[in-house]
């Protein structure tokens, strides 16, 4: 589907020439995570601050290749005002559609979780070696979840 095939091109393109949530949130009430990938070089900063459950607000920074910093500024707008519960189910079916062996419909706790415009990045799993490109932010969102716990257990 060459018609389709552009469109995400131009999704992910558009996401990197005009992120989205970009900046840095003051620290605290927000937590914050970075990730690295050390193989090519992608950095990901993920602020995040969490409200009775809820994700209320999320900025992203860093620098890298257009498929880790689209990945996040796509992710961003994604789970802005979820639940905790619903951003954890994102990112496993996320995380299930990047796998070669194309878990996604089937990782548990996804039933009825829809990916939209996160679909762009599906053909990435063609090239394996940026796979970690376009998980970068979502593996630096789950650490930035857990201290975001670990703050409000304290």
């Amino acid at each position: 589907m060459p018609g389709l095939e552009d469109l995400y091109r131009e999704i992910i393109l558009d996401h990197y020439r005009t992120p989205r949530n970009r900046g840095e949130l003051p620290t605290p009430p927000a937590v914050v995570a970075q990730g690295h990938n050390p193989l090519c070089g992608d950095e990901i900063s993920v602020f995040l601050e969490v409200g009775d459950g809820v994700v209320s607000d999320v900025k992203v920074g860093g620098q890298g290749c257009s498929i880790s910093q689209s990945s996040a500024s796509m992710m961003s707008q994604a789970i802005k005002g979820r639940s905790v519960d619903e951003v954890r189910a994102l990112v496993r079916r996320f995380k299930g559609m990047m796998s070669i062996e194309d878990v996604g419909d089937n990782e548990p706790g996804t039933d009825g979780v829809q990916l939209g415009d996160l679909e762009a990045l599906q053909g990435v799993v063609k090239f394996p070696v940026r796979i970690k490109c376009a998980t970068l932010a979502w593996n630096t969102l789950l650490e930035a979840l857990e201290q975001a716990n670990e703050t409000a257990a304290s």
